[in-house]
């Protein structure tokens, strides 16, 4: 048990993704990842990069770490997009807050480095996205592609599933 959990309060779990996008002849791109033996969303696609942030790290080290580790960049250009906090109702003492980031600059080829837990990894249009992808980085990315991203949005919470703050 955790020491926040000792006094009745919840954990909240940071995590930080990344969306590398770049423009093709036929309109803005994604990279995304097919998740696969990592026991959450797997057969899902998701954010080519992204992972918890470790002690010590801040959220944009996260994503520069993840990335690295990930899909094998350097030098991101990140770009702040949300913040997204989110929780399963059937779980609610386990809540996440995830920062998303984008970068349209980076040094190096994306590559699966990973491939026991990332079975393809496929530049996609933002208007034509794989099926499924992970229902809440799925939300940002419609976002994204609208051109309307709330700096602050919830997911899985009852009162306020789908609310956007801005």
């Amino acid at each position: 048990m955790t020491p926040a959990a000792d006094h009745g309060r919840f954990v909240v779990v940071p995590a930080a993704y990344v969306f590398l996008l770049r423009q093709s002849d036929t309109g803005p791109e994604v990279l995304l990842q097919l998740r696969q033996n990592t026991g959450y969303m797997d057969d899902h696609w998701a954010a080519a990069a992204a992972g918890h942030v470790e002690k010590g790290e801040t959220a944009y080290d996260a994503a520069r770490r993840e990335a690295r580790e990930e899909i094998g960049v350097e030098d991101l250009d990140l770009m702040f997009v949300t913040s997204m906090q989110r929780t399963r109702s059937a779980e609610p003492i386990d809540e996440r807050i995830d920062f998303f980031f984008t970068a349209r600059g980076w040094t190096g080829e994306p590559r699966i480095v990973e491939p026991a837990k990332c079975a393809d990894l496929r530049w996609c249009r933002l208007d034509d996205l794989p099926d499924p992808v992970v229902p809440h980085e799925l939300r940002v990315l419609q976002a994204v592609r609208d051109g309307d991203v709330p700096p602050y949005t919830t997911f899985g919470f009852d009162s306020g599933t789908g609310e956007r703050h801005g």
